[in-house]
């Protein structure tokens, strides 16, 4: 099955859409998994989160990447063993990862009415302004847009409600910036996003490479 789509949001960065249309079985042939992935993999309960989990793995091969390549820290965040900064999702029918030099994170979402009910606990209406576009679309930018630069933050303890803001955005522009400022760690962000037509939306942060500034504290 071709990518979904491709992009290159700088000469550092790629990220890769796939849309899973495939059986559980075409992947599990098109992928070879280290021991404890396989475990972790037979875990899962949901088929549609196994089919995320090697959806990731086959996007790693674009890059010539594997299974192999990929660990993970005590909190989760996936590291590659040659330096470069990933970040990887999966919702529903789409997986995504980006790969890059800087320090970048991403994510998918589909856009669902239940996040009215919830923006409460990841909108701070102090850092975070709303416009008057389509509600569960902004707010799903806005949640996309925290998780990502979530990602990118190597610990635990972080609030996607107190330590993780971004700026207004218009859907028209498809991007923002973001900043986390949590004890020592001060960074800012480029916020990229996109609606896709099948009803998610794509988000990506990418670090500035001199966000750890005075004007943060």
């Amino acid at each position: 099955m071709p990518l979904y789509k491709t992009i290159r949001p700088n000469d550092l960065s790629v990220i890769h859409v796939w849309k899973i249309e495939e059986e559980l079985e075409d992947l599990r042939a098109e992928v070879e998994l280290k021991p404890d992935s396989r475990e972790r993999l037979e875990g899962m309960k949901s088929t549609l989160h196994q089919k995320g989990f090697l959806s990731v793995r086959r996007l790693l091969q674009q890059e010539g990447y594997s299974d192999q390549n990929l660990s993970y820290n005590g909190y989760g965040k996936p590291l590659l063993d040659d330096g470069k900064h990933i970040s990887i999702t999966h919702s529903f029918e789409f997986a995504a990862l980006i790969i890059s030099a800087d320090e970048v994170g991403i994510d998918v979402e589909k856009n669902r009415d239940k996040i009215l009910k919830i923006q409460h606990r990841f909108v701070n209406t102090d850092y975070d302004s709303l416009s008057d576009e389509d509600m569960v679309k902004q707010l799903t930018v806005i949640w996309g847009a925290k998780e990502a630069m979530y990602k990118t933050y190597p610990y635990g303890g972080l609030s996607f409600h107190d330590h993780i803001a971004i700026d207004p955005f218009l859907f028209r522009n498809q991007r923002s910036a973001g900043r986390i400022i949590f004890d020592q760690w001060k960074r800012q962000y480029d916020i990229h996003f996109e609606f896709l037509q099948e009803g998610f939306t794509l988000v990506y942060a990418i670090m500035h490479t001199e966000s750890e500034t005075s004007q943060l504290n």
